[in-house]
């Protein structure tokens, strides 16, 4: 089953629609101008709280990926946060016919898109408190633009699931030849590398597999899209920043499975950890993301934690609401009663 055709009509900038996934859904479109292919738009699908409370979460979605995960809208609207996700360029519902699939030259080619969709939840639609929830390279892409953007008050937390801080990979093809493959893609940024991309995860997800989930095939493929020389430069520079240090002033939860799964055929173990990246390389790297960072293990969890199984699924989301009460609803009702500044 599909939700819709890999390309649609897109509609005037900034309207809102009904989103492909039906009603409460809505999507507007945001004009993003033209690149070197064409025209480039993102993708703002938003939800509301029966009983909302002032604060909002916008999802943003990993590699070969689009926003299609209405549990996750469920577990935050039923908290009464309103609930954003975003396609970026050249994903899922922001994918135009003209485009190569999920291409970019740098991860900071996203930061237009995540400045429109902050202002729009934070300024039209009046949010007080804004968490960020990355997946994966969509972890990577926020974890920057959180550290860049800590100064303007965009973001009171951080929760990422998975995020994609190395390659999974053996040491010298995460450091010398992914330094080759960035010189290369500098000069041919759309050349195609030959990576084998194992079909395992696709397999343990979707539903015409051996997996529970209904997703479009057309913007999230089993085998994935080609990746470009481009792009691994791009993600490779980005975690070198990451490596480096960041200063991340708001709260971050990081959330991983226990383990990783290596193999290059199916198994029933591969839906119990995670088949794309080494956990251990996001455990290694979360302290260097700023003062305050709490690190959750999911035994079972999968790649994308809220697609593990439902024991699993039910532990990360008692992790993530005890942590969202403790570090960023706590501490806004604190502030809105006014008492956050009384003597004791």
């Amino acid at each position: 089953m599909c939700y819709a055709r890999p390309w649609r009509t897109v509609p005037e900038m900034g309207d809102g629609i009904v989103d492909v996934l039906g009603t409460p859904y809505q999507s507007r479109v945001i004009d993003l101008g033209q690149d070197d292919e064409g025209p480039v738009v993102a993708t703002l699908v938003s939800r509301r709280a029966q009983a909302p409370t002032g604060r909002a979460v916008l999802y943003v979605h990993g590699f070969v990926d689009y926003f299609f995960q209405t549990h996750l809208a469920d577990f935050y609207t039923d908290r009464g946060w309103d609930f954003y996700a975003l396609d970026l360029r050249k994903y899922g519902r922001s994918l135009l016919p003209h485009q190569t699939p999920n291409f970019c030259r740098s991860l900071t080619d996203y930061y237009p898109e995540l400045d429109a969709a902050a202002a729009i939840i934070r300024e039209e639609d009046g949010h007080g408190t804004l968490l960020v929830n990355g997946h994966s390279t969509g972890g990577l892409i926020t974890s920057l633009w959180s550290h860049d953007r800590r100064h303007r008050g965009i973001v009171d937390g951080l929760f990422l699931n998975s995020p994609f801080f190395d390659f999974n990979a053996r040491w010298v093809m995460r450091r010398p030849i992914a330094a080759a493959v960035a010189r290369v893609g500098r000069a041919r940024p759309r050349r195609i590398v030959p990576l084998a991309v194992s079909h395992v995860y696709g397999q343990t997800l979707h539903v015409e597999q051996r997996g529970e989930w209904t997703y479009d095939l057309a913007w999230k493929p089993l085998l994935g899209f080609p990746v470009r020389a481009g792009w691994l430069a791009a993600i490779r520079e980005a975690q070198v920043r990451l490596r480096a240090g960041l200063t991340i002033t708001a709260p971050v939860l990081l959330a991983c499975s226990v383990r990783s799964f290596r193999g290059s055929t199916w198994h029933e173990s591969a839906a119990l950890a995670d088949a794309v990246l080494d956990v251990e390389h996001m455990v290694r790297w979360a302290p260097g993301l700023g003062p305050h960072v709490t690190v959750v293990r999911i035994d079972g969890g999968m790649h994308d934690l809220t697609l593990s199984g439902p024991t699993a699924r039910a532990r990360l989301f008692d992790e993530v609401e005890r942590w969202m009460d403790a570090y960023i609803e706590r501490p806004s009702r604190i502030n809105e009663a006014g008492s956050a500044a009384e003597p004791v």
